[in-house]
């Protein structure tokens, strides 16, 4: 529904004004179309009837200033866990083998702060593990799982380790337990849903410490000891809420101020959100927060634990103007929780400018976190914004919005991958014709954007290719994101993101009947299979790639899963089926008249005959692939297959041909400008005037190639037509 629904999406709105049905009014501005408390008590009305904003109208005081990374409290949980650290023989208390990485829990419930006491903590032991600290989240902010080849994945490159491209779970985790088995090293399990998936990473490494954060116990890991969290007590509550309002706030009426930490139940996500409704209100007082939270319903379906959180939420929530409150709520489609201002601006259909603006307001009010290249919906908020979306909004408008994104998404990809190109190609006058506000002005800062959103891309395309009805956007995004990773970082460095995307395409392709489709990504696989040494697992592919392309009468992707399937036999060392399939493959090419792929697998056949020992046969492949590049007028290509054939001469013992033959390819090789093939036939033929009983004439090509290569004396070995490929 919504592929067809792009169609009315029209021009991409980055720097058009927001239209919704608000009277004129900015919705964006979550400050503007209410009534700021003080004027409504200069005028005589009712406060509490004021409909607010979140952010300050012209002349209120500023809010006070926040310390960055404050931490308050948890100093009784503080010291349990430092006890636990040093206290020996938790091994032999948990009744295992001695040597295992020691575990500890933080317990507790989204909004209690269980994140930030394991970072305090981390911070405060981190000079004892020289090795470093490292992390790994276990859920996305939204509640989904993060799968675990995924998380394993990004900790072995924080690591230093590069993981086996299509590896699965048990290989990943096995190789993150060995990574980590001789250091002494803090690793950090962030939201960690299932016991098992911790008891994966947990080395059998004496100088790890392992802090797990979850929401209840880990029953599955033996030996773990826990730290479970509750309500924060009342100084610090107050405090953590001073840190919003400024003292004088709280000072003059500090019972108010014990209210709302009681009310809050010393939760720390809570006191934030009633905090940052105070600093947005500067006339207003603690009292007045009180009124307005007890005033607040509860949520029966929600359980007790919650209940704080949920009212908080609502408070802040329910203050907001309609438009801004839209784009709060649509923030629960972001993926992996990860917003920015094109994101916002794509689901909320307005300014980049004006949805960075809102943002920013909407940290100040603690509905979202800052995090690396933008913002993050707090895990303990993501349920509340998804249940009030479910409630409010529309199922097409959802839909609609999800499209706009995914399509700013593919945009913004295809901008991060034409900054790569020279100036002056179409992409980059394709690039220029973007608005400003989508385009990258350099490399660097493409390449910095897609490192730092990476993760949140990657799960964009899970969440697209998952709905189902997005697939057209899901192919486009998935495509575009190939190409943007293997543009800045390379095809060998993204192969183990591009291995997981290429399964995403053939999902898609296999639920839409897309043939041609499902060939590529088959093919693609089979390729990534083959260089990580799964050869029989990348044969399985590429004989499902052949069966599609011919479903789809693809030409190109039927004689390249024969040719593949050859390869594969031919890592097999099974050079009769090799020499089979490189000879369909050939046949095809022939019939289609393809010179250049003619020549290219006369060549691989010759050397899978020569490595059968098949020398005739071997000969007979090596001229005709001479012979076709000749007549292609390639003569690099030429003079290699004439290098070749001379190898081919005198393995059949016919060193007078192989010379003569070696001699001319040298000669190509020079025309070709080739100079260390052509100091590889220098010592070939170096070899060979040496078996014929010439030493003087072989001492000097050996004098002519350390010319051609310089000092390095030692030229690379010319391989088989099959390993060139």
């Amino acid at each position: 529904m919504a592929d067809q629904a792009l169609d009315s999406i029209g021009p991409d709105r980055t720097e058009d004004p927001v239209r919704t049905g608000t009277g004129g009014t900015d919705p964006v501005r979550t400050g503007t179309g209410g009534t700021d408390p003080d004027r409504a008590r200069t005028s005589g009305r009712d406060p509490d009837r004021a409909r607010t904003g979140g952010t300050r109208e012209a002349g209120d005081p500023a809010p006070p200033p926040r310390r960055p990374g404050a931490f308050l409290g948890r100093q009784r949980e503080l010291k349990s866990l430092h006890a636990d650290i040093e206290r020996a023989g938790l091994d032999t208390l948990a009744g295992r083998a001695a040597g295992r990485a020691r575990v500890l829990l933080i317990a507790g419930r989204p909004g209690s702060g269980r994140t930030s006491l394991a970072e305090e903590l981390a911070r405060g032991i981190a000079d004892r593990y020289p090795d470093g600290v490292f992390r790994v989240r276990l859920t996305e902010p939204g509640g989904r799982p993060v799968p675990l080849e995924e998380a394993a994945r990004g900790l072995l490159e924080e690591l230093g380790t590069a993981p086996s491209p299509g590896a699965g779970d048990d290989e990943l985790t096995e190789a993150v337990r060995e990574a980590l088995a001789d250091r002494r090293a803090l690793l950090l399990v962030d939201d960690a849903l299932r016991a098992e998936d911790v008891d994966l990473l947990i080395p059998d490494a004496p100088g790890v410490l392992v802090l797990a954060v979850a929401q209840g116990p880990l029953t599955g890991v033996s030996g773990v000891r826990p730290c479970t969290l509750g309500g924060m007590d009342a100084k610090s509550a107050i405090e953590l809420l001073t840190l919003h309002t400024g003292e004088v706030r709280v000072t003059v009426d500090p019972q108010a101020a014990e209210a709302v930490a009681e009310e809050c139940g010393g939760q720390p996500a809570a006191l934030a959100l009633v905090g940052g409704w105070l600093a947005a209100r500067p006339a207003a007082s603690v009292a007045d927060a009180v009124r307005h939270l007890r005033a607040v319903p509860e949520d029966g379906a929600q359980p007790p634990t919650t209940r704080p959180l949920a009212r908080a939420f609502r408070l802040a929530y329910t203050s907001l103007p309609a438009p801004a409150a839209r784009i709060l709520r649509l923030l629960a489609l972001a993926p992996a929780g990860r917003v920015d201002a094109h994101t916002a601006s794509a689901l909320a259909g307005c300014t980049v400018s004006a949805a960075r603006t809102t943002l920013d307001d909407f940290v100040r009010l603690g509905l979202l976190h800052v995090a690396e290249g933008g913002h993050e919906v707090p895990g303990c908020l993501a349920g509340l914004l998804r249940a009030e979306s479910e409630a409010v909004d529309r199922p097409a408008e959802v839909q609609l919005a999800r499209a706009r994104m995914l399509e700013r998404t593919v945009r913004r990809l295809q901008a991060c991958r034409a900054v790569t190109e020279p100036e002056g190609s179409p992409a980059r006058r394709k690039l220029a014709a973007l608005p400003r506000a989508l385009r990258f002005s350099s490399v660097p800062e493409a390449a910095a954007w897609l490192s730092a959103a990476r993760p949140a891309l990657l799960a964009s395309a899970r969440l697209a290719v998952d709905d189902g009805g997005l697939d057209t956007l899901a192919r486009r995004l998935v495509s575009a994101l190939v190409r943007a990773l293997a543009a800045h970082r390379g095809t060998e460095a993204a192969a183990p993101d591009l291995y997981g995307l290429h399964h995403l395409v053939l999902d898609v392709a296999e639920r839409r009947g897309l043939h041609r489709e499902r060939a590529a990504a088959l093919l693609n696989l089979g390729d990534l299979d083959a260089r990580t040494g799964r050869t029989g697992q990348a044969l399985a592919r590429y004989r499902a790639a052949l069966d599609a392309g011919r479903l789809a009468g693809d030409a190109y992707a039927t004689g390249r899963a024969m040719e593949s399937v050859g390869g594969a036999h031919q890592e097999r060392e099974d050079w009769q089926r090799a020499a089979d399939w490189y000879g369909r493959a050939l046949a095809q090419r022939q019939a289609r008249g393809e010179r250049e792929d003619e020549a290219r697998l006369y060549g691989r056949l010759g050397g899978v005959q020569t490595y059968a020992g098949r020398y005739g046969e071997a000969l007979r492949s090596w001229r005709a692939a001479v012979a076709g590049y000749r007549r292609l007028g390639d003569v690099p290509g030429r003079a290699r297959a004439l290098s070749e054939l001379a190898r081919v001469q005198e393995y059949a013992g016919r060193p007078e041909e192989s010379l003569r033959t070696c001699r001319e390819a040298v000669e190509w090789a020079r025309q070709a400008g080739d100079g260390r093939l052509q100091a590889a036939l220098q010592l070939r033929l170096a070899d060979t005037l040496d078996r014929l009983g010439d030493p003087s004439a072989a001492q000097l090509h050996r004098h002519a190639a350390e010319r051609l290569l310089g000092e390095a004396s030692s030229a690379y070995e010319i391989r088989g037509g099959s390993e060139e490929d």
